[in-house]
């Protein structure tokens, strides 16, 4: 799998292809010599794109995957992983986001509930052997038939196993049907390509199918999976392209995680369906991310608050050259008026906008309009995109009027037809619209207000947190009698969770011992950063604990 090397290229069709494997073919004949991605300075044409992926999409067919059954990928923003999710919309073959952030616990449920056959992960990560965390949780996977080892990230080379002696997840006992088996993903590059075959598995995707099942925390404390289809990540990524104005020859930098919508639809997709090309980082770190701002000059920046924050407080922001960017645009919180005036002394010439969705969008669906006021940047989250329809709920679902606060309900756009697995048939009305759970108000232009959220997440770095799901782990610690976690003010990741502990009479604990089991279990972003501990928890009436009287003590 070679790139191509030519940076430029020609201006794309205005055609309007059903599927993603379909869109990504006809660009790769219209936009012959044009930069689609680059990859530790590996630069990717759609051409070499639609080749690698279709030679890949052949290895997956090797491997017995057939339309409607899902893959899984474990690993760090890369080629790898977006050529295997080409390859895998080519078949009808859905993929489950995960991240390396995610540990045995998240992982388990969701690939149980994700009905994961293969696999795809980095050797390792940050500490955490993925293949010996995999080899762990197997027993409990009877539908996991393979794991795919992803090349140049820590792990060993591999052999190809063979149908009939395949090598064991781990080196542990004989491969069966219980035990899934150790495949190299050089292997699947280097399979036979069966254009026959290939053909006639294309033409049965069909814009319905599913494309992604991306998992976001439910309040219930186990993540749902978002069914997001080519249908619906099209048009997210099409409408904010359109809002956007990307063309050919804009150039951004995507550090957000590709197993989240933020990454793949508001990041890769949009930029891909625009013309535009994405320079691909791991995983956000401001110097790495500033060092190839200044090898590839970007005309559009974007990261949730906490990234843009520290790009300006580092010093190698020195050497980049920002005079190319007409557009900053930010996800997962409002952008606050520090933040703001410091991009606006940077980026003078740039437009800054906010963009709001949710996985069960597939991506944005809310964004600053253009002619915007600096007031209006930082209070609202904008407008809906055109093919979608707002509605301001009130507690009977019914449609509120301007300036009232109700639940902010969604349909059409990218709306996803449901949730997958075992949260399916919840979070959607009767006749469509999907309940977002966020509560805010509209304006008589028509401009989006957040104010707060219905449940109690909150957010820490751009990342959702649900308290529900930290509260379920920490009342499993054999020493906690009782607990709530809340969401408290921070000035770098705007908010950051604060565990209240009532711990058993007499037993001897830590905030260490609890930070140590969330994170044995939990992605390090819902990891209370603050645990204190009570003798009790203020009750409601009804037997609830009180969050509200909870954070007016921690407020003072």
């Amino acid at each position: 799998m070679a790139p191509d090397s030519h940076p430029t290229g020609d201006v794309p069709s205005t055609a309007q292809p059903g599927t993603i494997g379909e869109l990504l073919s006809r660009l790769a004949r219209e936009r012959t010599t044009a930069c689609a991605y680059i990859d530790d300075d590996a630069h990717w044409s759609w051409a070499a794109v639609d080749t690698a992926s279709d030679q890949l999409a052949c290895g997956l067919l090797g491997l017995g995957l057939v339309q409607g059954e899902r893959i899984g990928i474990l690993a760090p923003n890369g080629m790898e992983w977006l050529l295997l999710f080409y390859a895998a919309a080519k078949l009808g073959v859905g993929v489950v986001g995960l991240s390396v952030r995610y540990r045995d616990t998240e992982l388990g449920h969701m690939l149980a509930d994700g009905l994961v056959q293969v696999v795809f992960t980095t050797g390792a990560h940050e500490g955490c052997d993925f293949v010996a965390l995999l080899a762990r949780l197997a027993p409990g996977l009877p539908r996991l038939r393979h794991v795919v080892v992803l090349p140049d990230m820590g792990a060993p080379a591999l052999t190809q196993p063979t149908r009939h002696a395949a090598r064991p997840l781990a080196g542990h006992g004989t491969a069966t049907a219980a035990s899934p088996s150790l495949v190299s993903m050089q292997s699947l590059a280097a399979a036979p390509l069966d254009r026959p075959r290939l053909a006639a598995a294309r033409a049965a995707v069909a814009p319905g199918d599913l494309a992604m099942v991306i998992y976001t925390s439910g309040t219930t404390g186990q993540p749902k999976g978002a069914g997001l289809t080519h249908r619906s990540m099209l048009a997210s990524a099409r409408a904010q392209a359109a809002h956007m104005r990307i063309a050919p020859g804009d150039l951004v930098h995507l550090a957000l995680p590709l197993n989240h919508v933020g990454g793949i639809t508001c990041g890769a997709l949009a930029q891909w369906v625009g013309g535009g090309c994405t320079v691909l980082l791991p995983e956000f770190k401001a110097g790495l991310m500033l060092e190839l701002m200044a090898r590839h000059r970007p005309t559009i920046v974007s990261g949730v608050p906490t990234m843009l924050a520290l790009m300006l407080l580092h010093p190698a922001v020195e050497q980049v050259d920002f005079s190319g960017v007409r557009l900053v645009f930010s996800g997962g919180a409002n952008v606050d008026p520090v933040l703001l005036e410091r991009l606006a002394q940077r980026l003078p010439q740039a437009t800054l906008m906010n963009i709001y969705g949710l996985s069960e969008t597939s991506g944005g669906i809310v964004m600053t309009p253009w002619d915007c006021s600096t007031h209006d940047r930082l209070h609202s989250i904008g407008k809906p995109f055109a093919d979608a329809e707002l509605r301001i709920a009130g507690v009977d679902g019914q449609a509120l009027p301007p300036g009232e606060v109700g639940e902010l309900w969604f349909r059409g756009g990218g709306v996803v037809p449901g949730y997958t697995g075992a949260a399916a048939g919840q979070g959607f009305s009767a006749d469509g619209w999907l309940m977002t759970g966020d509560l805010g108000q509209v304006d008589e232009r028509g401009l989006i207000t957040l104010k707060g959220r219905k449940k109690d997440m909150y957010i820490q770095g751009g990342f959702n947190v649900y308290p529900a799901e930290v509260e379920s782990l920490l009342n499993r610690h054999p020493q906690v009698l009782m607990c709530a976690v809340i969401g408290v003010p921070d000035p770098l990741l705007g908010e950051v969770g604060h565990a209240c502990v009532v711990p058993h009479t007499g037993k001897a604990l830590t905030a260490g011992d609890l930070r140590q089991w969330c994170a044995e279990n939990l992605a390090d972003y819902k990891v209370p950063r603050q645990v204190s501990f009570h003798d009790a928890l203020p009750m409601t009436p009804a037997g609830k604990i009180h969050k509200a009287a909870l954070r007016d003590a921690l407020a003072k």
